[in-house]
């Protein structure tokens, strides 16, 4: 899966998860980026990517992200 799939799948998911739809990420959004991204809301975001890419991080991934082009390098090598 190529980056540009990724990151407009990522795109659905984060307008969904916060209600906006005038997110745009990139590969430095970070949860300072976004008004409503709190530790809650991150537990939602991370399920609902999951769910978007049919896969499951690993606790060590999730902890260590620390943009969303950490989060798409993982969902990338996971897709090959």
């Amino acid at each position: 899966m190529d980056s540009k799939t990724i990151y407009a799948r990522l795109n659905k998911v984060f307008r969904d998860v916060f209600d906006d739809d005038s997110i745009k990420v990139t590969p430095k959004t970070t949860a300072d980026d976004i008004d409503d991204w709190d530790s809650l809301e991150h537990i939602t975001l991370i399920a609902a990517v999951e769910r978007e890419f049919k896969m499951k991080f690993k606790m060590g991934e999730i902890s260590s992200m620390k943009n969303v082009g950490e989060m798409a390098s993982i969902i990338a090598q996971r897709a090959k």
